[in-house]
């Protein structure tokens, strides 16, 4: 039995979709497996980095705690043992007061104004001096050992101001020890309200050292001690040209000084570490204390955990993912050597541009957009003038560069991206305007000849204006074929030749 033609098309088209449904579902299956390839290894990676999250999270918190207990037992340590200081000073101011103090020995009234503070492990001297800062009582001996710290800034800052109360001064060099100190000191009023002296205390400077030394805080760890004016009192670990030093400038310091304690991350100006800052104000004392741990060692134990459970999870996740995605590139090779090829077929090897075949098959497209929308569709073929001449004369590779340069001028001519040049035979070119009527055809025939009149080969001698190409042009009317309008162009460029070449001629 004989199967219409119409049946039989219909059978082959079936058997031929049957063939390519499973190729299509094997390719879809094989794109699954490599999305689930990658996505399961992303997924356990997912799970591992928030795990890991969590325990550098629980790191940072343990040294956050540890660094708040540091801080609350320095903190309380140093505003004690400076409160029992400034109790023993006020004590004095009181007892100078008292009526018939200096009537009597110099031994009692040392006994009586000075109490066991002065004896004290890191206490340095206790003095009191008189209005022109000398010397005058000395809780060490009955015969108060001479010196004169009028030029003190501690001395000058109580004569300044009567309400001044509890002083604490800059690191200093005592004069009587020769020792780093601070200095607590204290206004002493006569008894008609004006300045008559100051009494003073001198804390070692070794106490705060030794205080610090004793917690361990790691080799990029530190604790420091500051006035609220920036002057560095004590750090830890001890360098001696730090002490005294002013960083009330620095953006650290910035941020010790804006609230009454907290905490921060920051990169010191001092070495460049950056330190995990806990830090408050010592009681209701012009001094701020901080505690800074390594960010580096707080986390080491962390990456140290991290670095076992990442290599365990790279390694079983590792081989899965490269194989997929070896796979996916070969695939992705094959669809891109698919394009290339397809691409190739439908381009000029020497010019590059769209060759005969991409040419026809635009050329259809654009043909059936004009007749179902009545847009104008404009068809210019160009031809190069004597191209024989350039082959004979310079040789092939001459010849080849002049088409080259033919290619360029033409995509130089046409700008609008829904245009199209196209090289259709050896020195034929065709170019395609879509939506173009005659006038804007012309224009752009025109800008041909002004573009190619430029071109020029100097390494083969041709000047400017020795190349030339003859244009045909033709403009669908609303009627007839795709064939009619190609052939009134063909048509007028046989006439542009025959008429004395490097001319445009348009198509009746």
């Amino acid at each position: 039995m004989r199967i219409p033609e119409g049946e039989q098309n219909r059978t082959e088209g079936g058997s031929l979709s049957a063939r390519r449904l499973p190729l299509a579902r094997h390719v879809r299956s094989a794109r699954s497996w490599i999305l689930l390839g990658v996505l399961a290894p992303i997924g356990m990676l997912v799970l591992s980095a928030i795990m890991l999250l969590e325990l550098r999270r629980d790191a940072w918190d343990k040294a956050e705690q540890t660094s708040q207990n540091l801080l609350q037992v320095i903190e309380r340590d140093i505003a004690r043992n400076v409160e029992i200081l400034d109790l023993s000073l006020q004590g004095v101011v009181d007892n100078l007061k008292a009526e018939g103090l200096a009537g009597i020995s110099p031994s009692l009234r040392r006994i009586a104004l000075f109490d066991r503070a002065a004896t004290a492990r890191d206490m340095g001297v206790m003095l009191v001096v008189d209005e022109n800062g000398d010397s005058t009582i000395d809780a060490s001996s009955n015969t108060a050992r001479r010196i004169n710290n009028a030029d003190r800034t501690y001395f000058q800052a109580h004569k300044m101001q009567a309400n001044l109360g509890l002083h604490i001064s800059r690191p200093l060099i005592s004069r009587l020890i020769n020792e780093p100190v601070i200095v607590l000191s204290r206004r002493i009023d006569k008894p008609d309200g004006r300045f008559g002296g100051v009494v003073l205390a001198s804390l070692k400077l070794s106490y705060f050292s030794g205080l610090f030394a004793r917690i361990g805080l790691g080799r990029e760890g530190g604790i420091n001690l500051y006035l609220r004016d920036g002057t560095r009192v004590m750090r830890y670990p001890f360098a001696e040209g730090d002490i005294g030093a002013n960083i009330a400038g620095a953006p650290t310091f910035q941020n010790f000084v804006a609230k009454r304690d907290g905490s921060f991350t920051g990169t010191s100006v001092r070495d460049g570490i950056e330190r995990y800052y806990t830090f408050t104000q010592v009681g209701d004392l012009p001094l701020v204390l901080n505690v800074a741990l390594g960010t580096r060692e707080i986390e080491a134990e962390w990456r140290e955990k991290a670095t076992i459970i990442g290599l365990a999870v790279l390694v079983l996740c590792g081989l899965t993912v490269l194989l997929s995605l070896l796979f996916g590139r070969e695939l992705r090779r094959s669809a891109a050597m698919q394009a290339e090829l397809a691409r190739l077929a439908q381009t000029d090897v020497l010019t590059g541009l769209p060759n005969r075949r991409r040419f026809e098959t635009v050329f259809a497209q654009s043909w059936e957009t004009s007749r179902r929308t009545g847009a104008p569709l404009a068809l210019i073929l160009i031809d190069a003038d004597h191209f024989k001449r350039y082959n004979d004369r310079y040789g092939h590779a001459v010849g080849d560069a002049v088409l080259k340069g033919l290619a360029e001028c033409l995509r130089a001519s046409v700008c609008r991206p829904g245009d199209l040049v196209a090289r259709i035979g050896g020195e034929e070119f065709a170019v395609l305007l879509p939506g173009t009527d005659h006038d804007g055809a012309t224009r752009i025939a025109e800008t041909i000849h002004r573009t190619v009149a430029g071109f020029a080969v100097p390494s083969a001698g041709i000047a400017p204006r020795t190349v030339t190409v003859s244009l045909g042009l033709a403009v669908h009317s609303g009627t007839g074929t795709a064939e009619d309008l190609y052939r009134r162009a063909d048509a007028a460029l046989y006439e542009a030749k025959a008429g004395g070449r490097n001319q445009t001629r348009f198509a009746a």
